[in-house]
């Protein structure tokens, strides 16, 4: 199993319709760690990290986002693994 880190950038409309929610029940039922928050600028950002294949997953969900949204982007950078990130949460 290989594992991963990507920080993801979400444009769009994306804040107000539960994309923090959805964004933390795609990765619990992938089995990912990592966080979620809004950003000021009307962004959301996350950090997910699992295994490869359930990551690439989530990335094509965050795609289509929960009922209400529109993404029209998504910034993704690799990012380092943690070795104590063990759990999915939402951040304020």
């Amino acid at each position: 199993m290989e594992k991963t880190r990507l920080r993801v950038v979400v444009q769009g409309r994306v804040q107000g319709v539960g994309f923090r929610y959805f964004t933390q029940r795609t990765a619990q039922m992938l089995d990912l760690a990592g966080w979620v928050r809004n950003r000021a600028d009307g962004t959301v950002e996350a950090e997910l990290e699992g295994d490869a294949c359930a990551v690439e997953a989530a990335l094509d969900s965050l795609r289509r986002g929960p009922a209400g949204a529109t993404v029209e982007n998504m910034k993704i950078e690799k990012q380092p693994c943690s070795k104590n990130c063990q759990s999915f949460e939402i951040r304020l």
